[in-house]
């Protein structure tokens, strides 16, 4: 009996018979099959331009949602945008505008693709994770060369010359915060690590600010800055997205030795822009600019020939410098410390110490005052006559120079007398002393002549 038999006589209907037609339709539906189960992503139709590892796409707004922004890219071919990429503030695009995107992957199960703005911050998935893309990260700790973070629940490590753009002496200061980072490289077999960057990013967001920043700054504008780094010569402040140099000589009217003792990292302040140079990209802040200069206060309130109290601020080899006044600093020439010669300026006065001193002269100009300690003290009496040090045997009337001389020369005089040349007028005294001692004249040769009677 043949199996048609058999059946028919169990009862049972017949199996129907497979066509050509059938089989055909198996046939499609077993592929549509497996294109949906296939995740592999499909190629966008055109030439690829890949930036930083990943691909960017122009595509053409054909509907704005609630939530998403779809973009077609070609016949068949749509790309969605999350719409809570657009930054707060900046209108969405309009249906029929192009926009650039990054293509981050191909949803086979609603034949997709997922895009990006470039540059947005990317939820970070390990199985998804390749150079280029730029993900949020949580920075765990701190070690000898960099910072150790958690990323796509890994660990990552970001070398210390990657987290900014000017070197950070303290690290610890980022650990528990998350930063936007770009993946640098992803080692997926070992221990899986995985190497970030954040001064790229830094770098990319400020090379996007620079045009909008070259309309709105301007030299002689007051600007807010953070103080990111403090060199010896200064600090370096944010402005908005630029740094710029703020010199040690324009931090203050006083004289400043340490940038640190003016201002330190994270200090908000408010400057005046110097200078901008956008090709070099060197730009100059002042912050004493934004204070009134001590200058014009001083040539209204002190005049040459007053006398003062000052405190000693520095000793130099030719004198010492005085302030007279906030921010205001003066000269006393080591010839004006005392009526006594002074051979080393520190016999004669000591730093920090308070000092009455007499104004000689005011130079608005070159912005020096030169002052004078000994000029407000009594001019000590000449020594000599009888009995005296310098004087003779017979009367003794004292006709040399002693120390006690008043000194007739002008501050012009003064100021031009250098070291050197005070040191060869005192070498010709001794020469001239030495000299009349050989004579063999005065009380040791009993003419009764003293050396106070000798002029040189």
């Amino acid at each position: 009996m043949s199996s048609e038999e058999s059946h028919a006589s169990s009862g049972a209907s017949p199996e129907p018979a497979i066509t050509k037609s059938m089989e055909a339709e198996i046939e499609a539906a077993m592929k549509a099959a497996t294109e949906v189960t296939d995740q592999a992503p499909k190629k966008i139709r055109g030439p690829r331009v890949v930036q930083g590892g990943r691909e960017h796409r122009s595509g053409l707004v054909v509907s704005v949602g609630a939530t998403d922004i779809f973009l077609e890219f070609g016949p068949k071919e749509l790309g969605v945008l999350p719409k809570i990429q657009i930054k707060e503030g900046t209108e969405p695009p309009t249906v029929g505008s192009r926009m650039e995107v990054v293509v981050d992957r191909f949803d086979a199960n609603e034949h997709v693709y997922l895009c990006s703005l470039p540059g947005a911050v990317q939820k970070a998935e390990w199985e998804l994770l390749e150079p280029g893309q730029v993900v949020e990260a949580r920075v765990t700790g701190t070690n000898k060369g960099g910072l150790e973070l958690e990323v796509a629940n890994h660990r990552a490590f970001m070398p210390a010359s990657q987290v900014d753009i000017h070197r950070i002496e303290d690290l610890s200061v980022f650990v528990g915060e998350k930063m936007a980072c770009k993946v640098i490289r992803v080692d997926r077999g070992g221990r899986g690590n995985i190497t970030l960057s954040r001064r790229d990013v830094i770098a990319e967001q400020r090379e996007q600010m620079k045009d909008e920043l070259k309309e709105k700054l301007a030299e002689g504008q007051e600007v807010d800055g953070v103080v990111k780094s403090i060199m010896p010569f200064g600090a370096f402040v944010d402005i908005g997205g630029v740094d710029a140099l703020l010199h040690v000589s324009d931090m203050s009217h006083d004289r400043v030795n340490k940038p640190e003792s003016v201002v330190k990292v994270g200090d908000k302040i408010k400057t005046k822009i110097l200078k901008l140079d956008w090709e070099q990209n060197r730009h100059k802040l002042g912050l004493k600019q934004m204070q009134p200069d001590p200058w014009d206060t001083a040539l209204s309130e002190i005049k040459e020939g007053d006398v003062a109290s000052g405190r000693v601020t520095k000793l130099m080899e030719f004198g010492a410098f005085v302030e007279i006044a906030e921010g205001i600093e003066g000269l006393v020439h080591i010839s004006e410390l005392s009526w006594q010669r002074v051979a080393k300026t520190s016999d004669a006065i000591q730093p920090n110490a308070v000092v009455q001193v007499k104004v000689l002269k005011i130079d608005p100009d070159a912005r020096k005052i030169s002052l004078s300690v000994k000029q407000t003290k009594e001019q000590p009496a000449r020594e000599g006559g009888a009995g005296g040090p310098g004087g003779g045997g017979r009367g003794g009337k004292g006709r040399g120079r002693d120390r006690g001389e008043k000194d007739t020369r002008t501050p012009e005089e003064i100021l031009k007398e250098t070291p050197a040349l005070r040191r060869l007028r005192e070498k010709a005294q001794q020469k001239a002393h030495s000299k009349s001692d050989k004579g063999g004249l005065g009380s040791s040769g009993g003419l009764g002549i003293g050396l106070g009677d000798l002029s040189l």
